[in-house]
């Protein structure tokens, strides 16, 4: 694999930065919609066994963020916002669509991280083997999801759909701003 630019670096750490940091935006707002209108102590559990990994995978790159000097995305308030507000409306509509959004997104972000661990090469030797961990994090988070409900059935498909296209635009948006 040949080397990399640095600039492509830049874009790899600054999108999974973002990406990983809304993640934990969306568990935030689910949790918080099952602190307050929604009581399912069994899904409240899940959400906060995978959240405890998002948090370790925004870390490291929050971590690499300021030990390479790489500016974050301008955009990681709004990102914020809509990630507690995805996690916060999917969880009023029902543990199956609470489930659909962690689905859809770690189905996005196991392409996502495929194609950057493809590219990266022995000078990233670290950061390659953080990002496949991760990517591996995220299929299981991917499997609980379906294990506990999540479908694609019916309306449902729309709601993949929206969560989908919501997060590619994100990421694209983050490599470069």
């Amino acid at each position: 694999m040949t080397k990399i630019d640095k600039k492509k670096i830049e874009e790899f750490i600054r999108v999974d930065h973002a990406g990983e940091r809304g993640a934990v935006k969306i568990y935030e707002g689910q949790l918080l919609a099952l602190n307050t209108f929604i009581k399912d102590e069994s899904l409240k559990k899940t959400i906060e066994e995978m959240k405890i990994h998002e948090k370790e995978h925004c870390e490291f790159f929050e971590n690499e963020i300021k030990k390479r000097k790489i500016p974050p995305t301008k955009l990681l308030p709004l990102w914020d916002l809509l990630g507690v507000g995805l996690g916060f409306g999917s969880t009023l509509l029902g543990k199956k669509a609470a489930m659909l959004c962690t689905a859809s997104v770690e189905e996005v972000i196991d392409e996502h991280y495929l194609n950057q661990i493809k590219q990266l090469g022995s000078n990233e030797k670290n950061l390659k083997k953080k990002i496949t961990k991760f990517r591996q994090d995220e299929l299981n988070h991917k499997d609980i999801a379906y294990e506990k409900g999540a479908t694609k059935k019916g309306a449902y498909s729309i709601l993949d759909l929206m969560i989908k296209t919501g997060s590619k635009i994100a990421i694209n948006i983050s490599e470069k701003i």
